[in-house]
């Protein structure tokens, strides 16, 4: 499972460790922004600010993921100087892709996504009361993608550690904690 992109041939390439930004977050952005590892990856979300505000807040993101060596991509409709792929739609660069069922999953296929993030794997803080998927589960739907997995939900460096065939792992409260 290769990503199709040209600019991540190899899953050499595509990062391992993610992080998820959103509103919630606050001022904990700049401190998860910096213990993520060199070469990891961030989608950008925020999807509540006023266009203006969210431009600002990608561009001192993009400030940082530049001087960090991280791979930044946007969610959203709205373009951002400097993206270098897009979460949830299509577009140009790196395109990762939400997956929570099968449908999903084939979805992300028939749109040439180069990974799909699939969720919840475990409980998690951001969706409470929702079950997770489990390992197995979360695996088996990221398959029907045919491209590398990102587990996300309720994942720290630890608990990856023992999950099998996932390229990676995306959190928000793991790099906040």
């Amino acid at each position: 499972m290769e990503p199709r992109h040209p600019c991540y041939q190899s899953t050499r390439h595509l990062p391992t460790r993610w992080l998820m930004t959103d509103e919630r977050m606050a001022d904990g952005l700049w401190r998860a922004l910096a213990r993520l590892p060199r070469g990891g990856g961030v989608v950008f979300r925020h999807y509540s600010l006023l266009p203006r505000e969210r431009r600002r807040l990608f561009a001192r993101v993009r400030r940082v993921a530049l001087r960090r060596g991280l791979v930044l991509v946007r969610a959203g409709q709205m373009r951002m100087p400097g993206e270098v792929g897009t979460h949830a739609r299509r577009g140009s660069g790196l395109v990762t892709w939400p997956v929570h069922d099968i449908g999903e999953a084939r979805a992300a296929r028939r749109v040439g996504a180069d990974a799909v993030f699939v969720s919840p794997v475990f409980a998690t803080r951001s969706h409470p009361g929702a079950a997770g998927l489990g390992e197995r589960r979360a695996r088996v739907i990221g398959r029907a993608a045919g491209v590398p997995i990102i587990a996300l939900g309720g994942v720290s460096d630890a608990r990856f550690r023992r999950l099998r065939g996932f390229h990676g792992y995306a959190a928000i409260d793991a790099w906040l904690a």
